[in-house]
């Protein structure tokens, strides 16, 4: 059986056409197959939708969160609850191409225990957007070793490495990376990016920007680095500094200027700070992996009846 989790956030327009449109194509294919939706605390009704639809339709299950957890938390939460041999993790607005899962599901049945969704376009999106993403997947595929550039999402994994995912204790994972990181036998789907079926997307350029600092800290310390790199920075203008008032002294000349002080001083503090900042980023890291609290709070479930009585 294959196992579709689908993330959703203040999703209720497009719900029932996610799931029609899935089923629908599985259905078509011959596929067993069981739907998903993992409702991260929308304010919205997208539960409500959800509930509703597992009341006349078969396969369909929903978990709610007590509140918004993200994405991440959201994914981690369909893999919990799939029963399936193999897992599909795809977006809930369709942008994800659904036809491609019988592709996917056709390589899995050729052994392959992960099958990747590469974006051979992403899509319309913004100048500013599109550079933001390419720099961020520049950084974290030099981080981990491998090609990210491309990634989403949208893949397919068999059930041993659900297990292992499952079985991972880190609460701040990225499931891009992470899906790599852990091996098996791996191919690739390319897909273009479709427009939304409706509404408009969840994120927002501030949301985006932390989504990138915390997965480029959670699988590189190389920021840390930096800390190290710009001491150095400092050490060869102090140096430089220090030569030069040698010779202004040696020479009979007085070293000038309060401007030089103030920049140097300046330029010292912003370091500091800036240094400060970057290991405090971590230590906050550490202190949430610590605290051991779970990575999300389901508040209520619902599953089909037709399911429930097979």
């Amino acid at each position: 059986m294959l196992s579709v989790i689908i993330p959703a956030y203040n999703e209720e327009p497009v719900i029932e056409t996610a799931y029609r449109t899935i089923s629908g194509i599985l259905t078509d294919a011959c596929i067993e197959h069981e739907i998903i939706f993992v409702d991260d605390g929308s304010k919205d009704k997208t539960f409500e939708t959800i509930s509703r639809l597992a009341e006349i339709c078969p396969n369909l299950r929903g978990v709610h969160f007590s509140r918004n957890f993200g994405k991440e938390a959201a994914i981690s939460a369909g893999l919990a609850a799939a029963e399936g041999d193999c897992v599909v993790v795809i977006d809930c607005d369709l942008q994800h191409p659904p036809e491609k899962i019988v592709e996917m599901y056709r390589l899995w049945e050729e052994g392959y225990e992960i099958v990747e969704g590469v974006k051979s376009s992403r899509g319309e999106e913004g100048k500013m957007h599109g550079f933001a993403a390419r720099a961020f997947y520049s950084i974290i595929s030099s981080m981990v070793g491998f090609d990210m550039s491309n990634a989403s999402d949208f893949k397919l994994l068999d059930r041993k490495v659900v297990d292992i995912l499952n079985s991972i204790p880190e609460r701040k994972g990225f499931f891009r990376a992470i899906s790599f990181w852990v091996g098996y036998r791996k191919t690739s789907v390319e897909f273009d990016v479709c427009e939304r079926t409706a509404g408009e997307s969840k994120w927002s350029t501030w949301g985006l920007i932390k989504y990138a600092a915390s997965n480029i800290s959670a699988y590189s310390a190389a920021p840390m680095q930096i800390v190290t790199v710009l001491g150095f920075v400092m050490l060869f203008i102090a140096c430089v500094i220090g030569v030069w008032a040698l010779v202004d002294k040696l020479g009979g000349r007085a070293l000038e200027g309060m401007t030089t002080v103030i920049f140097i001083t300046v330029f010292i503090g912003s370091i500091l700070m800036i240094s400060l900042g970057i290991i405090g980023y971590y230590v906050a890291r550490i202190y949430e992996e610590i605290k051991g609290r779970p990575k999300y709070i389901v508040s209520a479930t619902c599953r089909s009846k037709k399911k429930e009585n097979a």
